[in-house]
Protein backbone atom coordinates (compact mmCIF):
# COMPACT_ATOMS: atom_id res chain seq x y z
CA UNK A 1 0.00 0.00 0.00
CA UNK A 2 2.85 2.60 0.95
CA UNK A 3 4.24 1.51 -2.69
CA UNK A 4 1.36 2.55 -4.23
CA UNK A 5 1.07 5.80 -2.44
CA UNK A 6 4.71 6.63 -3.21
CA UNK A 7 4.25 6.20 -6.87
CA UNK A 8 1.65 8.25 -7.09
CA UNK A 9 3.20 10.98 -5.13
CA UNK A 10 6.16 10.81 -7.80
CA UNK A 11 3.74 10.98 -10.78
CA UNK A 12 1.89 14.12 -8.97
CA UNK A 13 6.01 16.06 -8.54
CA UNK A 14 6.37 15.38 -12.11
CA UNK A 15 3.18 16.44 -13.54
CA UNK A 16 3.72 20.02 -11.75
CA UNK A 17 7.23 19.93 -13.13
CA UNK A 18 6.35 19.25 -16.93
CA UNK A 19 3.31 22.21 -16.07
CA UNK A 20 6.02 24.45 -14.52
CA UNK A 21 8.00 23.95 -18.40
CA UNK A 22 5.00 24.63 -20.19
CA UNK A 23 4.62 28.22 -21.33
CA UNK A 24 3.59 31.34 -19.11
CA UNK A 25 0.59 34.06 -19.62
CA UNK A 26 2.84 36.18 -17.00
CA UNK A 27 3.75 38.47 -19.84
CA UNK A 28 1.67 37.78 -22.57
CA UNK A 29 -0.09 41.22 -24.30
CA UNK A 30 -3.89 41.48 -23.02
CA UNK A 31 -6.55 41.54 -25.61
CA UNK A 32 -7.31 44.76 -27.69
CA UNK A 33 -10.55 46.03 -26.11
CA UNK A 34 -13.51 46.13 -27.90
CA UNK A 35 -14.82 49.77 -28.88
CA UNK A 36 -18.44 50.05 -29.60
CA UNK A 37 -20.30 53.59 -29.71
CA UNK A 38 -24.81 53.33 -29.21
CA UNK A 39 -26.76 55.60 -30.42
CA UNK A 40 -30.64 56.18 -30.22
CA UNK A 41 -33.12 57.26 -33.15
CA UNK A 42 -36.99 58.19 -32.57
CA UNK A 43 -39.30 58.02 -35.78
CA UNK A 44 -42.54 59.86 -35.30
CA UNK A 45 -45.54 59.32 -37.82
CA UNK A 46 -48.79 61.20 -37.07
CA UNK A 47 -52.58 59.60 -38.62
CA UNK A 48 -55.72 60.81 -38.63
CA UNK A 49 -57.98 57.54 -36.73
CA UNK A 50 -60.43 55.75 -39.20
CA UNK A 51 -61.66 53.64 -36.75
CA UNK A 52 -62.95 54.05 -33.27
CA UNK A 53 -63.98 51.95 -30.29
CA UNK A 54 -66.63 52.68 -27.65
CA UNK A 55 -68.57 51.08 -24.69
CA UNK A 56 -71.96 51.71 -24.71
CA UNK A 57 -74.38 50.73 -22.18
CA UNK A 58 -77.59 50.03 -20.17
CA UNK A 59 -77.89 50.67 -15.93
CA UNK A 60 -80.94 50.15 -14.75
CA UNK A 61 -82.37 50.02 -10.94
CA UNK A 62 -85.86 48.41 -9.49
CA UNK A 63 -86.68 46.57 -6.34
CA UNK A 64 -87.50 43.51 -7.64
CA UNK A 65 -84.25 41.86 -9.78
CA UNK A 66 -86.33 39.86 -12.49
CA UNK A 67 -87.99 43.23 -13.62
CA UNK A 68 -84.51 45.71 -13.49
CA UNK A 69 -83.45 42.44 -15.77
CA UNK A 70 -86.74 42.88 -18.28
CA UNK A 71 -86.62 46.49 -18.27
CA UNK A 72 -82.77 46.68 -19.26
CA UNK A 73 -83.37 43.82 -21.48
CA UNK A 74 -85.84 45.93 -23.50
CA UNK A 75 -83.78 49.25 -23.54
CA UNK A 76 -80.55 47.42 -24.63
CA UNK A 77 -82.05 45.81 -27.17
CA UNK A 78 -83.47 49.21 -28.07
CA UNK A 79 -80.08 50.65 -28.37
CA UNK A 80 -78.16 47.50 -30.04
CA UNK A 81 -80.97 48.21 -33.01
CA UNK A 82 -80.11 52.08 -32.95
CA UNK A 83 -76.30 51.17 -33.22
CA UNK A 84 -77.40 49.05 -36.14
CA UNK A 85 -79.35 51.30 -37.50
CA UNK A 86 -76.41 53.42 -38.72
CA UNK A 87 -74.87 50.75 -39.98
CA UNK A 88 -72.46 48.86 -37.57
CA UNK A 89 -72.50 45.27 -38.62
CA UNK A 90 -73.21 42.79 -35.57
CA UNK A 91 -69.62 41.59 -35.73
CA UNK A 92 -68.62 45.11 -34.48
CA UNK A 93 -70.92 45.05 -31.57
CA UNK A 94 -69.61 42.81 -28.38
CA UNK A 95 -70.96 42.66 -25.24
CA UNK A 96 -68.43 43.24 -22.39
CA UNK A 97 -70.34 43.02 -19.53
CA UNK A 98 -73.70 41.72 -17.80
CA UNK A 99 -73.77 42.21 -13.90
CA UNK A 100 -76.93 42.40 -11.31
CA UNK A 101 -76.06 43.48 -7.71
CA UNK A 102 -78.30 44.34 -4.35
CA UNK A 103 -77.92 48.31 -3.66
CA UNK A 104 -79.06 48.88 -0.29
CA UNK A 105 -80.80 52.16 0.33
CA UNK A 106 -79.94 54.07 3.39
CA UNK A 107 -82.10 56.49 5.36
CA UNK A 108 -80.17 59.72 7.11
CA UNK A 109 -80.02 57.82 10.13
CA UNK A 110 -78.00 55.14 8.37
CA UNK A 111 -80.69 52.38 8.44
CA UNK A 112 -81.75 50.29 5.79
CA UNK A 113 -84.90 51.60 4.17
CA UNK A 114 -85.04 48.58 1.03
CA UNK A 115 -83.25 47.42 -1.26
CA UNK A 116 -82.91 48.31 -5.33
CA UNK A 117 -81.09 45.16 -7.80
CA UNK A 118 -78.80 47.58 -10.28
CA UNK A 119 -78.47 45.77 -14.02
CA UNK A 120 -75.76 46.68 -16.26
CA UNK A 121 -75.53 45.57 -19.73
CA UNK A 122 -72.44 47.18 -21.82
CA UNK A 123 -71.48 46.43 -25.27
CA UNK A 124 -68.43 47.16 -27.04
CA UNK A 125 -68.87 49.00 -30.80
CA UNK A 126 -66.72 49.13 -33.72
CA UNK A 127 -67.17 52.11 -35.64
CA UNK A 128 -65.73 52.73 -38.95
CA UNK A 129 -67.40 55.60 -40.36
CA UNK A 130 -66.38 58.19 -37.80
CA UNK A 131 -68.23 60.91 -39.87
CA UNK A 132 -71.69 59.06 -37.74
CA UNK A 133 -69.63 58.74 -34.54
CA UNK A 134 -72.04 61.41 -32.97
CA UNK A 135 -75.37 61.04 -34.67
CA UNK A 136 -74.86 57.15 -33.02
CA UNK A 137 -73.96 58.38 -29.87
CA UNK A 138 -77.45 60.67 -30.20
CA UNK A 139 -79.58 58.14 -31.31
CA UNK A 140 -77.85 55.20 -28.61
CA UNK A 141 -79.03 57.58 -25.54
CA UNK A 142 -82.12 58.40 -27.64
CA UNK A 143 -82.75 54.94 -27.36
CA UNK A 144 -81.98 54.21 -23.75
CA UNK A 145 -77.59 54.15 -23.12
CA UNK A 146 -76.99 55.98 -20.13
CA UNK A 147 -73.76 54.71 -19.88
CA UNK A 148 -70.84 55.46 -22.46
CA UNK A 149 -67.35 55.50 -21.76
CA UNK A 150 -63.70 54.09 -22.81
CA UNK A 151 -63.67 56.19 -26.60
CA UNK A 152 -60.47 55.11 -28.10
CA UNK A 153 -59.48 56.04 -31.22
CA UNK A 154 -56.96 54.42 -34.18
CA UNK A 155 -55.94 53.32 -37.32
CA UNK A 156 -57.24 50.10 -39.09
CA UNK A 157 -54.37 49.30 -40.56
CA UNK A 158 -51.03 50.98 -39.41
CA UNK A 159 -48.50 48.51 -41.35
CA UNK A 160 -46.77 51.47 -43.49
CA UNK A 161 -47.09 54.17 -40.68
CA UNK A 162 -44.78 51.59 -38.82
CA UNK A 163 -42.49 51.12 -41.54
CA UNK A 164 -42.37 54.23 -41.74
CA UNK A 165 -41.13 55.32 -38.27
CA UNK A 166 -38.81 52.52 -37.85
CA UNK A 167 -36.79 54.10 -41.32
CA UNK A 168 -37.55 57.27 -39.97
CA UNK A 169 -36.05 56.04 -36.38
CA UNK A 170 -33.05 54.34 -37.96
CA UNK A 171 -32.02 57.29 -40.01
CA UNK A 172 -32.18 59.30 -37.01
CA UNK A 173 -29.74 56.76 -35.25
CA UNK A 174 -27.32 56.76 -37.88
CA UNK A 175 -27.14 60.66 -38.23
CA UNK A 176 -26.46 61.07 -34.54
CA UNK A 177 -23.58 58.21 -34.81
CA UNK A 178 -21.98 60.17 -37.46
CA UNK A 179 -22.06 63.28 -35.65
CA UNK A 180 -20.56 61.74 -32.71
CA UNK A 181 -17.90 60.09 -34.53
CA UNK A 182 -16.49 63.15 -36.76
CA UNK A 183 -16.72 65.40 -33.24
CA UNK A 184 -14.91 62.51 -31.26
CA UNK A 185 -12.15 61.69 -34.29
CA UNK A 186 -12.94 57.92 -34.30
CA UNK A 187 -14.37 56.15 -37.93
CA UNK A 188 -17.78 54.11 -37.77
CA UNK A 189 -17.20 50.66 -38.26
CA UNK A 190 -20.22 47.73 -39.31
CA UNK A 191 -22.83 47.63 -36.59
CA UNK A 192 -22.83 45.35 -34.10
CA UNK A 193 -26.44 44.42 -32.55
CA UNK A 194 -30.03 46.89 -33.04
CA UNK A 195 -32.83 46.27 -31.34
CA UNK A 196 -36.04 48.95 -31.67
CA UNK A 197 -39.22 49.26 -29.55
CA UNK A 198 -42.69 50.11 -30.70
CA UNK A 199 -44.79 52.19 -28.84
CA UNK A 200 -48.28 52.26 -29.14
CA UNK A 201 -50.65 54.92 -31.14
CA UNK A 202 -51.13 57.82 -28.71
CA UNK A 203 -53.58 60.61 -29.35
CA UNK A 204 -51.36 63.67 -30.29
CA UNK A 205 -52.21 67.28 -29.53
CA UNK A 206 -50.69 70.56 -31.21
CA UNK A 207 -51.02 74.25 -29.25
CA UNK A 208 -53.77 75.06 -27.22
CA UNK A 209 -56.93 73.57 -29.14
CA UNK A 210 -59.25 75.82 -29.48
CA UNK A 211 -61.81 75.69 -32.70
CA UNK A 212 -65.41 76.87 -33.79
CA UNK A 213 -68.31 76.44 -31.95
CA UNK A 214 -70.95 73.97 -33.29
CA UNK A 215 -74.78 74.54 -33.04
CA UNK A 216 -77.35 73.57 -30.40
CA UNK A 217 -79.05 71.20 -33.25
CA UNK A 218 -75.73 69.35 -34.10
CA UNK A 219 -74.67 66.09 -33.28
CA UNK A 220 -72.66 65.44 -30.27
CA UNK A 221 -69.34 67.26 -30.71
CA UNK A 222 -66.52 64.25 -31.44
CA UNK A 223 -63.04 65.60 -32.56
CA UNK A 224 -60.53 62.56 -33.03
CA UNK A 225 -57.93 64.85 -33.82
CA UNK A 226 -54.67 62.72 -34.70
CA UNK A 227 -52.68 59.71 -33.46
CA UNK A 228 -48.77 59.43 -33.01
CA UNK A 229 -46.74 56.02 -33.79
CA UNK A 230 -43.41 56.11 -32.40
CA UNK A 231 -40.51 53.87 -32.98
CA UNK A 232 -37.50 54.10 -30.81
CA UNK A 233 -33.87 51.94 -32.75
CA UNK A 234 -30.80 51.31 -30.35
CA UNK A 235 -28.16 50.93 -32.63
CA UNK A 236 -24.56 49.70 -31.53
CA UNK A 237 -21.65 50.14 -33.96
CA UNK A 238 -17.98 49.31 -33.56
CA UNK A 239 -15.64 52.00 -33.99
CA UNK A 240 -12.30 51.96 -34.94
Amino acid sequence: MRTKYFAFAILAILALAVSACGPTTVNQAAPEAVRTLNVSGVGIVYLTPDIVYINIGVNTQRENAAQSVEVNKEQTNAVIAAIKEFGVDAKDIRTTNFSIWSNPQYDPSGQVTGTMYVVDNTVNVTVRDLEKLGDLLDAAVAAGANSIYSIQFDVEDKTEANKEARNKAVEDAKVEAQELADASGVALAEIQSINYFESSPTPYFEGKGGGGGAAVESAVPIQPGQLAISVTVNITYFIK
